[in-house]
């Protein structure tokens, strides 16, 4: 049985709360702050500013977000240690809750909470002035910025089980309120979906003429599905999941390997992801993600001046003999670069290595030996070769894919094995699809395992959907691999010991003098 975390930390008023009174009255936009003071609510043509205000502060997320997010699976490693061994040993499942990445992405996320709910009082305002036609536009904004926030609430449950659902900017009440469990908060994101999927648009990101990529009722079913799945609700799963299909609207990108570089951006396989660029110039202004922890240490670039990476995200043995040993070759050459020490590695392990893989990517890029690792993530490599002209950050420009219409196929196809009714397609003709873009032949009567086996191939390296995946079914044989043992207590991450000593003793109702001892070691059991 699952553990769940003492009910004390209910009265906590956390970090979080100091992001009240520095966020409850602002939100960025695209290139500053958006003041309340700076605001005339009768313009509507205005009304649009906190949204874009919320699309730029999600974007804005950290790079030891992602990193933290996904590091945990057996399908990708942390690399070497070195000034961060507080993050390979929590791929090691040895946690410390002191460990400075925990709280910046619990503050991390709740600060944008309080930022996505400033925005909605924003438009709220609007709307108070608004015409039927602008009243019907802010409650599709506002929809927009729900789904945002159910993403991040998604995240913080997932890691942590336990955690606070923020739907305003003044918080206190809602802490006073308590903690949700995970599955209580899984419901709230489904629900919540259900009442915003009628007001956003009926198309694909990249159809929105408004805000090209920006969310749409699709990427609110993709957001109920994930809950569902959660909940292991498979039904409910395959209903969301089955009208993103039945849509007719999305469709596979076709080449895997240009799905994650610059070719690939806003194709029709995005359901949601977060855009960046240097508006094609050779310098000034530029928004960017800080690629460099996915990337190699050490590399000859096809295109000269390009920097090199950290080397914090390694694709794992496990996984690359996983591909292997299945005869991948598109999704294997995609999602890995190769070092010649890797390749080595891996004959020295007994695989035969398949011609085409080498320390030379498929845009000329050569991958040399670097200390902290022996691969690198192909999925959050950019060519150097599509960097603009003057800008030689790696990674430079590149777009960040969050939830893309394979993972619905294939979070359909469980759904479906796990005895759902289908609601769109057979089980078979999703995982085929899949399939068929990798040049995998296709498979009949396909098997939950099978499925998961698809996931594994398709999907590593993705936002951490591998481990949630292995802990969501309780397979912790598979994450204990590499000298790892993984059990149920490793499943979530302690909380953050500056969240934890925000507590206050006068709350606990027990003495004053033993209080803390008695709740931190309770919390962080």
């Amino acid at each position: 049985m699952k553990t769940s975390k003492n009910i004390f930390i209910r009265l906590s008023v956390l970090v979080l709360a100091l992001a009240v009174s520095s966020c409850s009255d602002k939100l960025d936009t695209q290139e500053g702050q958006l003041n309340t003071g700076d605001i005339d609510y009768t313009d509507a043509s205005q009304m649009i500013d906190p949204l874009i205000g919320a699309y730029y502060e999600i974007s804005s997320l950290g790079w030891e977000e992602p990193l933290l997010l996904g590091v945990r699976g057996d399908d990708v490693n942390s690399g070497g240690l070195g000034d961060q061994p507080l993050y390979t040993e929590t791929d090691l499942f040895n946690y410390n809750k002191d460990f400075w990445m925990y709280n910046q992405v619990w503050n991390s996320h709740y600060n944008d909470i309080i930022n996505m709910n400033t925005a909605i009082l924003q438009i709220e305002n609007f709307m108070e002035y608004a015409n039927e036609t602008d009243f019907a536009r802010g409650e599709q904004y506002i929809a927009e910025i729900k789904v945002i926030r159910a993403w991040l609430h998604f995240n913080l449950a997932r890691n942590w089980e336990d955690i606070f659902i923020i739907t305003s900017n003044q918080p206190e009440a809602e802490l006073e309120q308590g903690v949700a469990t995970k599955d209580e908060v899984m419901q709230f994101i489904s629900n919540e979906m259900d009442e915003v999927i009628p007001l956003l648009p009926d198309a694909r990101p990249n159809q929105r003429t408004d805000l090209q990529g920006g969310i749409t009722r699709y990427t609110a079913y993709a957001m109920k599905a994930l809950a569902e799945q959660e909940l292991q609700n498979y039904q409910g799963v395959a209903n969301a999941t089955g009208a993103i299909i039945h849509s007719g609207l999305f469709s596979l990108y076709p080449d895997f390997y240009q799905l994650f570089k610059k070719p690939g951006e806003l194709s029709n396989e995005s359901l949601l992801e977060f855009q960046y660029s240097d508006y094609g110039s050779e310098s000034g202004e530029a928004f960017y993600h800080l690629y460099a922890p996915f990337g190699p240490q050490n590399w000859d670039p096809a295109r000269d001046n390009a920097e090199a990476g950290w080397g914090f995200y390694e694709p794992s043995n496990k996984f690359i003999g996983f591909m292997i040993d299945r005869n991948e070759t598109v999704r294997l050459e995609t999602s890995v670069l190769f070092t010649p020490e890797g390749i080595a590695e891996l004959q020295a392990e007994g695989y035969t290595i398949p011609a085409f893989v080498s320390n030379v990517t498929p845009s000329d890029d050569v991958i040399n030996n670097y200390v902290r690792a022996n691969f690198a993530s192909g999925k959050h490599y950019l060519p150097s070769v599509q960097l603009t002209d003057g800008r030689n950050n790696y990674g430079a420009g590149k777009n960040f894919i969050v939830i893309r219409y394979a993972e619905i196929l294939l979070m359909y196809a469980e759904a479906v094995t796990r005895g759902a009714s289908a609601t769109a397609i057979p089980a078979d003709e999703a995982v085929n699809l899949v399939r068929e873009r990798a040049d995998m032949s296709p498979l009949s009567g396909v098997t939950t395992e099978q499925v998961l086996d698809e996931k594994f191939a398709e999907l590593a390296m993705e936002w951490g959907i591998r481990y949630y995946d292995m802990i969501r079914l309780d397979k912790y044989q598979e994450l204990s691999y590499d000298g790892r043992t993984f059990t149920a207590a490793d499943e979530y991450l302690p909380y953050p010991q500056a969240q934890v000593d925000a507590l206050p003793l006068e709350a606990t109702n027990v003495d004053t003098n033993t209080a803390l001892n008695d709740v931190l070691s309770t919390l962080n059991r």
